[in-house]
């Protein structure tokens, strides 16, 4: 057997082992956040605060300001005293001690103020968007249910139908793996999540499809955002504490952008108490 038929074994082989082991994180994962989003209150406030932290942290890592004590600092202390205030019930404190923060890191004048300043933002729209969705006591649980499937549709249908059907590439300068076939994939199998939402009654079937569609564009968006990034500073994964995902921000980028889209939507159309029922019923 010549050395060209024989040199694709491995990498199929590590193609595999990487399926497996997302599977496996997936497995464990997914079953652990579903249930402390059931619980609610402090429980999920303390887990999305630290959850945001580790991923300012990782935006530090990849663009080389993880060694800025005063960054660190400054970033840490703004997403605990926000996670503290939104645990406490005090939504404005949380929002005002996010936009000092960000303030603060955009005052040193020493270092890359434009990342780290968006890595602190990025973090902080997660956490509060995270947690005052869960607030609302009749619907926050649903729709962070609904987000949940809705992110991992798109990006399980984005895998098997990028692997599967290939063709073009969706944008090779920030994400040479992904394709069309696999955006539409992704977008077919969030739709069906959202059907199958309407058909058990949470909602009308053409809102929620809409819904889903929107959510679904804005997670990939989201998955490309942070593509990018990686790309600008030549980094592969954030970090490798989820085997086989990389690091939190290669597993929640889609979930950020789709939480953060779902809180606009659901502040749209209801109050800051009520987010989950604006989102879902229409």
């Amino acid at each position: 057997m010549s050395q060209d038929n024989a040199a694709p074994a491995p990498a199929a082989e590590q193609g595999s082992r990487n399926f497996w082991q997302r599977v496996g994180a997936a497995l464990v994962l997914a079953p652990g956040a579903i249930a402390v989003a059931y619980f609610g209150g402090w429980a999920w406030a303390v887990l999305v605060t630290a959850v945001a932290i580790g991923l300012f942290l990782e935006w530090l890592t990849i663009v080389g300001a993880a060694r800025d004590f005063r960054v660190l600092v400054i970033g840490c202390l703004t997403l605990l005293v926000c996670g503290l205030g939104l645990i406490f019930d005090k939504p404005g404190p949380a929002v005002l001690a996010a936009t000092l923060g960000v303030g603060g890191l955009a005052a040193l004048g020493d270092q890359p103020r434009r990342w780290t300043t968006s890595g602190l933002g990025y973090a902080a729209l997660a956490l509060i968007a995270s947690i005052l969705l869960r607030r609302d006591p009749d619907y926050g649980f649903s729709a962070l249910v609904l987000i949940f499937l809705i992110v991992w549709g798109s990006d399980i249908g984005g895998y098997f139908a990028g692997r599967s059907i290939g063709g073009p590439k969706l944008w090779p300068r920030v994400s040479p793996k992904k394709t069309w076939a696999g955006a539409i994939g992704g977008l077919v199998l969030s739709l069906l999540v959202g059907l199958v939402f309407a058909l058990s009654g949470f909602g009308k079937i053409i809102p929620l499809l809409i819904l889903a569609a929107v959510l679904s564009t804005s997670s990939q968006l989201g998955d490309l955002f942070e593509s990018a990034v990686k790309r600008r500073f030549g980094v592969k994964d954030s970090s490798h504490i989820i085997p086989g995902h990389g690091g939190l921000l290669d597993r929640l980028d889609g979930y950020v952008a789709a939480v953060a889209v779902a809180v606009l939507i659901g502040l749209m159309r209801g109050s800051p108490d009520g987010i989950g029922r604006g989102l879902m019923v229409w």
